[in-house]
C-alpha cells in the first residue's frame, strides 16, 4: 500500500482526535488505566490539536482520504539546540505495517529535527519499544515510568 504523508492541515483535527482516542483505547489500554486513557483523550480533543499544530509542525499519514496516523514535531521548550517528538500514533488496525517508521522518518527530515543536537520524546509504554527500534534511549538510562506515566527518551545528533 501506498500512504501519503503530508502537513496537518486545520480540517483535520476532529479526525486525528478521533484517531488518537481509538489508538489510546486500543492499543495503551494494556499498559494504561482506563482514567488515564480517558484523561489523554480529554486533554487531546480538536482544539488542542489544533493549538499543537500552532507550534510544532504536524504531519498525518493518509490511506486515501482516511487519516492512519500523525506525528508531530517542536522545539523542546523553546530551544533552537533541542527539540521534541509529540503525538505519534497509528490506528491499530494499520500499525505493523512500517507507518510508525515512515512517520519518524519523515519527522527526522524536518527542520526542528535538523537544527537540534538532541531530540526528546514523552513516550508512552507503550511505545518505548518502538523507538527503542528507531534508535532513541532511555534518558540518563531511566527506564521506568516518571510522576505522569511517561519514558523520556532520546536521540541524539
Amino acid at each position: 500500500m501506498k500512504y501519503e504523508i503530508r502537513r496537518f492541515q486545520e480540517k483535520d483535527a476532529a479526525e486525528v482526535s478521533a484517531l488518537i482516542a481509538t489508538t489510546l483505547r486500543t492499543t495503551n489500554s494494556r499498559d494504561y488505566s482506563p482514567e488515564y486513557i480517558e484523561n489523554d483523550v480529554r486533554a487531546l480533543q480538536p482544539e488542542s490539536i489544533l493549538e499543537r499544530a500552532g507550534w510544532t509542525h504536524f504531519y498525518v499519514v493518509c490511506d486515501g482520504e482516511k487519516i492512519v496516523g500523525c506525528g508531530a514535531i517542536g522545539p523542546f521548550w523553546g530551544k533552537t539546540d533541542e527539540s521534541s517528538l509529540f503525538t505519534v500514533f497509528v490506528l491499530p488496525d494499520y500499525q505493523g505495517q512500517g507507518i510508525g517508521r515512515k512517520i519518524i522518518q519523515a519527522l527526522e527530515k524536518d527542520a526542528y529535527f535538523l537544527r537540534a543536537k538532541r531530540i526528546e520524546i514523552p513516550a508512552s509504554i507503550t511505545a518505548a519499544p518502538f523507538y527503542r527500534k528507531m534508535g532513541y534511549g532511555y534518558k540518563n538510562g531511566v527506564d521506568t515510568p516518571d510522576a505522569e506515566g511517561l519514558l523520556r527518551m532520546e536521540k541524539f545528533r
